[in-house]
């Protein structure tokens, strides 16, 4: 059977991932790897897309991407398990005060000058993460924070406070360096072709295990990385804990504890992340296969690739370690770029071929499989779950009316009727009317005083008739416009637009969209330049496109009157 055919609180265990391309590769960077155990939450309320849970976190997949993921019905007497054994050569434990900035043992030190240039630093991490909010600590910039994922599309950037010749770039949210999106490519793009000094990655401290796998992914880069600890303050508050010295030992970078939000830790985060660009301290592991893990065979096969295409990354510019794992995984990007020789090519086939008879898995699925095998090891030594939240049973409790199968619609129906019945119809006609009485008193009071100086008739109707007739009644839809926006932004921020996108994600699709679209298309009900400049949020260059062409058809407030 598949994915789809489960049902609500129903086990499956995954046998096989289907698909191919990105797609596939971006299902197993999500933890959708054979061996694993995954259990169904929720329908949408017309049955498609499913909620499920794996690997100790959430995720929202279509019915038709469900359908390719093959799997066997998991009795729930019994218990199936990937072999994650504890391997204490990986991970050792030792209760050390927080290190300070450059002591030696924990970072692998280059020797080279400092660096007392420009220091540029990449930030990255996640979509909803905090990432903006921590960029906004850094720089002082006042940059859009919202709930919704893919709120970072263009590449921002500031200077950290206080600090002199530095620059840090906030990259779109990402989950992995295998790009799925265009937002995946820009960051990855900046990250390999800029070569920033440093890494800021934020991670979400209360989804530690989903956010890791890409911090995995950077640290092969061997650019030196600060790893921030996000929104721990909801960890602690909720009788969790990370034992922050064991988890930096084991990835042998810096590893600080912040709450962006309150603007807690983030000095120390600074000067780790400064003394690591200029004195050039790269990660001290790069690697995260275990010997001992099915006998060896992800590192045998790394190795050996890693020393046939040496020169060609070297050459190419591209992380030796980075390279390997993304040859291995068929990156036909980077593949491309190293330039290979059909001899070259034909080698690494077989080394591949190899690791997949060992494994019995395909090349893709056991590199993923060994990462999360990675985190697991390292979580169970290193993080102390919390229990559920105030803040998490209330958003379930809401989950259930807001998403549920017979209260989604009329909750989505009411909410937004509120929404415009207060813009277009209430507090909005109120403040329309308020304006039109000032522009109109405004208007008689220019036009007694003109005739009271003689001015040229012309001009005179250029004034009254043009610019106070003309101007006055665009400006008249102005309250109405930032009042839709402000409730639309109130809606993003407390996280309703992703139910709304996942609610009615099967009616936009009739038309060949996808749930997301639903919330440029409402900003269009305010105006349409907006709307089209939201599309950009949309992953999917053709869902762009065609949510484009169709906003200019969504009542705005200035073509109503027109």
């Amino acid at each position: 059977m598949t994915l789809k055919d489960l049902h609500v609180n129903e086990t499956g265990h995954i046998l096989s991932v289907g698909g191919e391309g990105a797609l596939r590769q971006h299902l197993l960077d999500m933890g959708m790897i054979p061996g694993v155990d995954v259990r169904i939450v929720k329908f949408a309320p017309m049955g498609d897309p499913v909620q499920i849970n794996l690997q100790g976190y959430e995720l929202t997949l279509r019915l038709d991407d469900a359908a390719k993921v093959e799997i066997e019905k998991v009795n729930p007497l019994s218990h199936h398990h990937i072999d994650k054994a504890l391997d204490d050569t990986l991970i050792t434990v030792h209760e050390n005060e927080h290190p300070g900035l450059g002591e030696g043992g924990r970072y692998h030190v280059e020797h080279t000058a400092p660096n007392n240039g420009q220091l540029k630093f990449a930030l990255v991490g996640n979509q909803n993460c905090g990432k903006t909010t921590l960029f906004n600590q850094l720089t002082g910039s006042n940059q859009h924070v919202g709930n919704f994922p893919g709120v970072t599309v263009d590449r921002k950037s500031g200077q950290i406070r206080g600090y002199q010749n530095t620059e840090v770039v906030d990259l779109p949210g990402i989950y992995s360096l295998s790009p799925y999106t265009n937002e995946e490519i820009v960051s990855r793009d900046f990250v390999l072709g800029e070569h920033p000094h440093g890494i800021i990655n934020i991670v979400d401290a209360t989804n530690i295990e989903r956010n890791l796998y890409l911090t995995m992914q950077l640290m092969e880069l061997g650019i030196p990385m600060v790893l921030a600890l996000n929104m721990m303050d909801e960890v602690d508050g909720n009788g969790g804990t990370i034992r922050i010295n064991v988890m930096e030992e084991a990835l042998g970078i810096p590893v600080v504890a912040i709450s962006a939000m309150k603007n807690q830790g983030i000095e120390e985060l600074i000067r780790h992340a400064v003394h690591v660009a200029k004195y050039n301290e790269s990660p001290s592991r790069k690697d995260f296969c275990s010997p001992n893990d099915h006998g060896g065979a992800v590192h045998r096969c790394l190795h050996a690739v890693m020393h046939l295409i040496e020169d060609h990354a070297e050459a190419a510019n591209i992380p030796v370690r980075f390279a390997a794992s993304k040859v291995v995984e068929g990156d036909a990007l980077v593949i491309e770029a190293l330039n290979l020789s059909d001899n070259e090519l034909a080698t690494v086939r077989h080394i591949v071929r190899q690791l997949e008879q060992e494994r019995g898995l395909d090349a893709p699925a056991a590199m993923a499989d060994m990462r999360f095998a990675f985190i697991s090891r390292l979580c169970e030594k290193t993080v102390v779950h919390p229990k559920r939240s105030k803040e998490h049973v209330r958003s379930l409790r809401l989950d259930s009316i807001l998403t549920g199968r017979f209260t989604a619609l009329p909750s989505f129906i009411l909410i937004i009727g509120l929404v415009f019945w207060l813009t277009f119809e209430s507090l909005g006609a109120w403040l329309q009317d308020l304006l039109e009485n000032g522009i109109g008193w405004a208007t008689e009071m220019t036009d007694m005083l003109l005739t009271q100086w003689n001015i040229n008739d012309a001009i005179h109707s250029l004034i009254i008739d043009g610019a106070f007739a003309g101007v006055g009644s665009v400006l008249s839809f102005v309250p109405l416009i930032v009042l839709l926006f402000f409730f639309l932004s109130m809606l993003e921020d407390s996280g309703y637009m992703a139910r709304i996108a996942f609610v009615t994600d099967p009616m936009l699709r009739r038309i060949g969209l996808s749930g997301r679209s639903i919330v440029p298309m409402l900003v269009g009900f305010g105006c349409s330049v907006p709307s089209v400049m939201a599309s950009r949020t949309l992953p999917s260059d053709r869902d762009r496109k065609l949510t484009i062409l169709l906003t200019p058809f969504m009542s705005c407030t200035a073509k109503v009157a027109i």
